[in-house]
């Protein structure tokens, strides 16, 4: 069996958070962790900053739009995410009928039928074609011709709708602010590998566990939005292959677990960001943050906010001031001498790489 502490730092190393592990670029980040929670799209950025070594915001601009590496998308729950760009289609073609069946109530309230929406991704691939790439407010001016309302949540679904069926992406930004393109012109079909369903669960699952283990199939269900019933299939597939190796509960790829990653003196610090995916990548929090601190953490309405960490484990959370950038730090308890240089340092890489991507 694994002890707490043991389990919480291989899986902060598998998130390149802890054992001094950080990749050389955003590509290599994304690629590691396989998704970046992506809602906001500076925390976003912020998430594969806090897991590289000295990755600016231009280095991640460049890789979204230039390299076109790494995409970003209605993916794992319905919810934005950072995907590398190869696994783009494959990811899509497994979640998104169920992310849109899981919609359809959804959209009967907005008065979104099936000829209504088949007429808005004709719509959207045409202007997309023609314009392309386009805001969200562009794509809903265009909208209005269908007889929306330029305002309420109708335009977004719509918008959402043409993304999950394959018809568009997220492409450059355009004044700090998203743009969205024709997915076939983006990301080229010939990129990337297809997997039939059944190799599509197994290799998610797979990719689930290189970044996130040791973790349950329960973890794994609720960071997919899967049914567990399909988890469970997904998890007896793979250990049928001996691709797994388990410890009661808890599931890692198949490998000696060894010893705990770092055992170091030296605390590793990291700040992550609002909405981070080590924060929700599993079903429970206890591992990563203090019972009593949860509510600070999670403190209702959706938010997550940014926090501290050390070794895997949260210790308090931070702060930027919006005109100077800088970070402030507001600890669960007082800070030991031993970890204050890290904080520091990260405070100021934090500033340095805002005011950088500002």
């Amino acid at each position: 069996m694994l002890d707490h502490e043991s389990v919480r730092r291989l899986r902060a190393h598998a998130q390149a958070l802890a054992g001094g592990a950080r990749e050389a670029s955003a590509e290599a980040v994304v690629r590691r962790v396989f998704a970046i929670q992506a809602q906001d799209a500076t925390a976003a950025d912020l998430g594969i900053r806090v897991r590289g070594q000295d990755i600016t915001a231009q280095a991640i601009r460049t890789a979204y739009e230039d390299e076109q590496s790494i995409v970003r998308g209605w993916y794992m729950r319905g919810t934005l995410h950072t995907i590398p760009s190869d696994d783009a289609r494959w990811v899509l073609n497994l979640l998104a009928p169920r992310t849109l069946a899981a919609t359809s109530r959804r959209y009967g309230q907005l008065g979104l039928d099936d000829d209504l929406r088949q007429r808005a991704d004709h719509l959207i691939r045409r202007v997309l074609t023609t314009h392309g790439p386009l805001t969200r407010a562009e794509l809903t001016e265009h909208l209005t011709t269908l007889g929306l309302p330029p305002n309420g949540q109708a335009p977004f679904h719509l918008i959402r709708h043409a993304a999950l069926t394959g018809i568009l992406c997220h492409g450059p930004q355009r004044a700090g602010e998203a743009t969205y393109v024709l997915l076939d012109d983006w990301l080229p079909t010939t990129r990337g590998a297809q997997w039939e369903e059944d190799a599509a669960l197994t290799e998610l699952a797979r990719r689930y566990l290189a970044a996130h283990a040791p973790a349950t199939l329960e973890d794994f269900a609720a960071w997919s939005g899967l049914p567990v019933t399909w988890a469970r299939t997904t998890w007896k597939m793979l250990a049928e292959s001996g691709a797994i190796t388990e410890y009661g509960a808890l599931t890692t790829l198949a490998a000696p677990v060894g010893k705990p990653v770092s055992t170091s003196d030296t605390p590793d610090v990291r700040m992550l960001p609002a909405y981070d995916n080590y924060l929700v990548g599993y079903r429970s929090r206890e591992l990563s943050v203090p019972a009593l601190h949860h509510a600070r953490v999670w403190p209702g309405g959706g938010l997550i906010r940014p926090t501290v960490i050390t070794d895997g484990l949260a210790i308090g959370t931070w702060t930027r001031r919006s005109v100077t950038c800088a970070i402030q730090v507001d600890a669960f308890e007082p800070v030991p001498p031993q970890i204050e240089p890290g904080i520091d340092l990260e405070k100021e890489a934090v500033a340095r790489f805002l005011q950088d991507g500002s």
